[in-house]
């Protein structure tokens, strides 16, 4: 056989079993097909596979000597070169100099990280005279306790001394009011969308390389406007009315909301309710503080009958709302990598939005006008039939149908 069909053969034979070898397996394969040419056998094996001749006469020593080299080993003890920090003892002190100016967590903890890239501290490390790559800047990194971290939210600021005493304050409120059979609601604003065919993060199931193309700059159209999601999360039937309103973020626009949802479900689904306990955080068009809001909620009584129980998250808890992690999210799910290029879009994924635990979203367009900074008066806001709680009056409150 001609040495160019030899090697051209053992080529093929070493391509279909080179994926099932490690090194071990590697030089000892291409070793036993050496030893079956014979003379002149490491030097078409060589060639056909690429090995140095060294490493085909190592594997034949070894076959030669089963002895040499215990099981599961790749090579002999000490066999290869040595790890860069022991080359180079400074290595490590080096390292940690150059990172300690962009260390962050805690020096007591054993995991911290570091805002400087591996590639980048590899070459300041070469400056300084040492052998070293990124990968191995990496590998030292994480054996000295850093990795890479993304931002967390858990810094809550000032809690105030009765925040968990006010959640169990609600907890109880809510459950009081399911077992009587009347409605609980968790309202909130979603986060106000501008429209246009603008990026909107997450991704989409599309061809491959045909993404939906959109503007390069996000920057707001005023003849397009913006969307005002504003929730209703009913906490017994996990359903929830949304109305998608264009003008303002304001107490009116809530409130009308709120309306909205008692005559188009909350009223079939609660007949012969006489209280509404409705559940809001500290702030927005929501918030306690605001007179509006209170004087809309007597106008609301009045118009429905009901006695409307309101009771506020502590400041800085918005997110424990019910609403935000019960509704929103999906909501932020559905139309991830949609753009929102008009107010029929945003309405029709609103209403689209569906949970394997069943959940139910009705979505409402609200073209109404709801102008900012209403004055109410001293007169208007003492004839709010208001009963404060014991407990945190300020967050707790009736207000009843007046006479």
């Amino acid at each position: 056989m001609p040495d160019a069909e030899l090697i051209d053969t053992i080529h093929r034979k070493f391509t279909a079993v080179l994926m099932d070898l490690d090194e071990r397996g590697t030089r000892r394969w291409a070793a036993a097909e050496a030893m079956a040419i014979g003379r002149g056998g490491i030097t078409v094996v060589a060639a056909a596979t690429g090995l140095a001749r060294s490493t085909i006469q190592n594997g034949i020593k070894e076959l030669s000597c089963p002895q040499t080299l215990d099981p599961g080993r790749q090579r002999r003890p000490g066999a290869g070169r040595n790890p860069r920090e022991r080359e180079q003892p400074e290595l490590g002190k080096a390292l940690e100099e150059l990172i300690a100016a962009g260390t962050r967590g805690d020096p007591m903890s054993p995991l911290r990280w570091t805002i400087k890239s591996t590639r980048v501290l590899a070459r300041e490390l070469k400056q300084q005279g040492f052998v070293v790559g990124s990968t191995k800047v990496g590998e030292l990194l994480k054996a000295m306790g850093y990795s890479l971290q993304s931002n967390r939210k858990t810094v809550e600021g000032k809690q105030h001394p009765d925040r968990n005493a006010q959640f169990e304050f609600i907890a109880r409120r809510v459950k009081r009011q399911c077992k009587r059979g009347e409605p609980s609601i968790s309202v909130d604003t979603k986060k106000k969308e501008v429209l246009g065919n603008l990026k909107n993060s997450g991704r989409v199931y599309r061809r491959s390389k045909d993404p939906i193309r959109v503007e390069t700059h996000d920057f707001p159209k005023a003849e397009l406007g913006k969307a005002i999601p504003y929730g209703v999360y009913d906490l017994q039937h996990n359903e929830a009315l949304v109305s998608v309103g264009v003008s303002h973020d304001t107490a009116q626009f809530a409130v009308a909301t709120i309306l909205l949802w008692w005559k188009r479900l909350g009223q079939k689904r609660f007949p012969n309710a006489t209280r509404l306990l409705v559940t809001a955080d500290c702030g927005g068009s929501n918030s306690p503080r605001t007179r509006l809001w209170r004087l809309e909620l007597q106008r609301l009584a009045n118009e429905t009958g009901l006695a409307v129980e309101v009771c506020h998250y502590p400041p800085g808890t918005s997110k424990w709302n019910k609403i935000e992690h019960s509704l929103f999210c999906h909501i932020t799910r559905n139309w991830r990598g949609v753009p929102l290029e008009s107010l029929e879009i945003v309405v029709n994924l609103i209403a689209a939005t569906r949970t394997t635990t069943g959940l139910e979203v009705h979505a409402w367009l609200d073209e109404k006008d709801y102008p900012p900074k209403i004055k109410v008066s001293d007169e208007e806001l003492a004839s709010v039939n208001i009963h404060r709680n014991s407990f945190h009056g300020e967050w707790n409150y009736e207000i009843r149908p007046q006479p």
